[in-house]
């Protein structure tokens, strides 16, 4: 066979195989089909994830089943490179009206302490993206534990927050206690905590729990784009922001002000931070290349 001939071949098959590999990676990108939630990719760039929690007839009861396809997409979402927030909401009715019941009901203090029960929880929390909860309806127990670990909270006008455990006789174990305690303050959540009672949108917004009341139809929409708004920026600096003012949220006053200063000057040495000056300067939007 002539040099030709083997150079034509192998030519032909690098093509083949370049072609099978992008077909792969086309199929890996798209979005996966799950059991208990929607996603999709929103907004004009198509850079911000949403995450519909998709349970109607249980009022979108978090289930394990659920927390487990909100934590795989939320893992997806945070490595992929076109996304710049996430988004994840409920329907009209209910956002989340708690954790599971029935799924619970017959475990054993072994089987929680000993398992991972809730553990998958934590990724939500631990994602490097900014995460905004759209709440309308029920934000109850879970519910309002999941809208928590977010890192922004639009809800509707007519939404209602609340950790009712106590009625069931066990208490918060995703952070209810925690992060209700740090948004309201102690008076508050130790009302709502003890007795179950439920709060208004209205006065979530008042207490610092939620940062926008919006009408239910409007939640959603703004929520995406607040999500495009943080999107257009240098995502790394976003995702040192994020951890800045999580490390305040966390720690002692003196201990995040030495956090913030260190990262304010970790700034320095990218190039977004030089970028964005320079664009300032000239009277230009910036071009961030995120590193």
């Amino acid at each position: 066979m002539s040099l030709s001939r083997i150079a034509f071949i192998q030519c032909k098959d690098s093509l083949k195989f370049t072609r099978l590999l992008s077909r792969r990676f086309a199929s890996t990108s798209e979005l996966p089909k799950y059991e208990y939630i929607l996603t999709e990719k929103k907004g004009e760039k198509q850079n911000v994830a949403v995450i519909t929690l998709n349970r109607p007839k249980a009022l979108n009861a978090l289930c394990d089943g659920l927390m487990q396809d909100v934590g795989d997409a939320v893992s997806r979402f945070e490595n992929d490179e076109t996304v710049g927030a996430l988004v994840i909401t409920g329907s009209e009715k209910a956002f989340a009206a708690g954790a599971d019941i029935k799924e619970m009901q017959d475990h054993t203090f072994a089987i929680a302490a000993g398992g991972n029960f809730l553990g998958q929880w934590n990724l939500i929390s631990k994602c490097k993206k900014p995460i905004i909860a759209a709440v309308n309806g029920y934000a109850l127990g879970g519910g309002c534990e999941l809208a928590m670990m977010c890192d922004i909270i639009y809800a509707g006008d007519k939404a209602k927050f609340g950790q009712p455990e106590i009625l069931i006789g066990t208490i918060p174990g995703a952070g209810g206690t925690q992060r209700l305690t740090r948004a309201v303050g102690k008076s508050l959540a130790m009302e709502m905590c003890l007795t179950g009672n439920q709060i208004t949108a209205d006065i979530a917004e008042k207490r610092g729990l939620v940062s926008k009341v919006l009408p239910p139809d409007q939640v959603v929409p703004e929520a995406i784009k607040l999500g495009e708004k943080i999107a257009s920026l240098s995502q790394l600096t976003v995702s040192l922001c994020k951890d800045s003012v999580n490390t305040a949220y966390e720690t002692t006053l003196q201990e995040g002000l030495k956090y913030e200063k260190r990262t304010f000057h970790g700034t320095f040495s990218t190039d977004d931070r030089k970028e964005g000056m320079k664009a300032f300067i000239e009277k230009r939007p910036p071009q961030f290349t995120n590193s």
